[in-house]
């Protein structure tokens, strides 16, 4: 596995989760604009236009895909708790990474989308059923998944990209 592009590992699903597990993955979302920013402390221009490995994204375009993602799974959530077994949007990621609001949007402008986009998905999550979670969407690119693996998923997509920063920053020696 190539652990520049996969620092924490690939995503993993664990197919029956318990309310205990269930409660960790929610305050895990809730803490990651906390973590992004401490991964992100001291960061000049110069590095945020460093890509996090050899033909990877820059610093900035994963922070800027972050809320792009969070957005898309936030709707996710919604309408699988909304409709029955609804197809889930997708966008382009490696097309939307180039386009002008990645390099042009201070990082600082996703994160607090990101702040905010957390409070209300936590909000959301804390208020479910376990019955609820078992609700499922159906991915293009993961076929179909409950809510449970969703929550999963993007717990470990956001903890995924804080690696990514914060391996860049220990590999280069960028201090805080």
């Amino acid at each position: 596995m190539d652990l520049l592009s996969y620092p924490i590992g690939q995503f993993a699903a664990v197919q029956e989760p318990t309310d205990e597990q269930r409660t960790q993955f929610i305050e895990a979302i809730a803490e990651i604009t906390d973590k992004f920013r401490q991964a992100m402390d001291g960061l000049g221009l110069e590095q945020l236009k460093t890509p996090y490995r050899p033909g990877g994204w820059t610093v900035q375009q994963v922070v800027h895909h972050l809320a792009d993602a969070g957005m898309n799974s936030y709707i996710r959530f919604k309408r699988g708790l909304t409709e029955d077994r609804p197809i889930a949007g997708t966008f382009r990621e490696d097309l939307w990474a180039e386009l002008n609001d990645y390099m042009d949007t201070p990082v600082e402008t996703s994160i607090m989308l990101l702040e905010a986009l957390h409070t209300r998905l936590a909000t959301l999550l804390v208020g479910l059923k376990s019955l609820d979670f078992k609700r499922s969407v159906i991915s293009p690119t993961h076929g179909e998944m409950t809510l449970d693996v969703a929550l999963q998923r993007y717990s470990w997509h956001a903890r995924h990209h804080i690696a990514q920063v914060t391996s860049l920053r220990e590999r280069l020696g960028w201090k805080k």
